[in-house]
């Protein structure tokens, strides 16, 4: 069992850009430090392996001890969008594979946990956001082709677009998790 986690590189206005709007560059930086931390040291267990996927994949040997544990792996997420990156992740996986970003704070090892015992007999976990996109998706055996084509990114119908998509290459069995909020805008963190 494998989780990655996408991980922007933490440093100023290299994540985050759409909360920066709001509380600014250095606000946001501060943010985006603070949830990365948090989850990468939140979400390390024995039961699965842990994978750092950064972006850019130059920042793949930058060293950033107190967000990114120097003792997790790392793998580069590749260019494209969320759906060329997260297709690489799934390509060929051998045994299931959960992914997660870090703009869900609130997130626990307990999620992941319910994430890997429900892909026993299910084809598809995914973590429901509140703005209508997900923050995780976990499948247990390589996506197909073309999986993640056509999806809208970061918008209000990510969610369905990927439901349809999964039920389209016959992934019907999907279970849902807890539906948590991302932290996109500053309205998300009013919140």
């Amino acid at each position: 069992m494998k989780l990655v986690l996408f991980a922007k590189a933490p440093v100023m206005g290299g994540a985050k850009t759409r909360l920066a709007k709001g509380v600014g560059k250095v606000q946001a930086w501060r943010h985006h430090r603070a949830m990365t931390a948090l989850l990468t040291r939140r979400l390390t267990d024995r039961r699965w392996q842990t994978v750092l996927a950064v972006s850019p994949d130059t920042a793949l040997s930058r060293r950033f001890p107190d967000v990114w544990p120097t003792s997790m792996a790392r793998q580069p997420q590749g260019g494209g969008d969320l759906g060329a990156r997260q297709a690489r992740v799934f390509a060929g996986v051998r045994g299931p594979v959960c992914v997660i970003g870090t703009d869900a704070p609130e997130v626990a090892r307990a999620d992941i946990a319910r994430a890997f015992n429900a892909l026993k007999r299910a084809d598809a976990v995914i973590g429901p956001a509140e703005d209508g996109g997900y923050w995780l998706l976990a499948l247990r055996a390589p996506a197909p082709a073309g999986l993640f084509e056509g999806i809208r990114w970061s918008h209000a119908e990510t969610r369905a677009d990927l439901e349809r998509r999964l039920e389209r290459f016959g992934l019907t069995h999907i279970h849902h998790l807890r539906r948590l909020r991302d932290i996109d805008v500053v309205e998300d963190l009013r919140r």
